[in-house]
């Protein structure tokens, strides 16, 4: 039999709690709002990544698969890479206002952010 690391435990290793009860389900995952209700910003970040310029679009609430298929449809019809972090999308180069473009054309509310 195979011994339980602390990590497959969530890290408790032992409880005073007579009434603790260890959840090994995670949470259930957001609903996603429909588009007009979704409140995203969009910036252009420098930060960390060697004076590299990346279009970031925050704000998104909503299951993580959705926000995935949000990026790849932005990457497609931009033809630019990128990737999704921490629940934001990060879009390789400047391109803000394309981006702005296209969410607000598929029904998002979007607005410029940072300088």
């Amino acid at each position: 039999m195979a011994k339980k690391s602390k990590k497959s435990q969530g890290g408790i290793v032992y409880s005073t709690d007579p009434g603790f009860m260890h959840r090994e389900d995670p949470l259930p995952e957001q609903e996603t709002l429909p588009p007009g209700r979704q409140d995203l910003r969009v910036w252009l970040d420098r930060k960390q990544r060697k004076g590299k310029v990346v279009t970031l679009i925050t704000g998104f609430s909503g299951s993580g698969s959705d926000l995935s298929d949000l990026a790849r449809m932005l990457k497609s019809s931009l033809g630019t890479g990128g990737s999704v972090r921490d629940g934001e999308i990060l879009i390789q180069g400047d391109f803000r206002d394309k981006v702005l473009g296209i969410l607000t054309a598929a029904g998002y509310k979007a607005k410029k952010a940072g300088g």
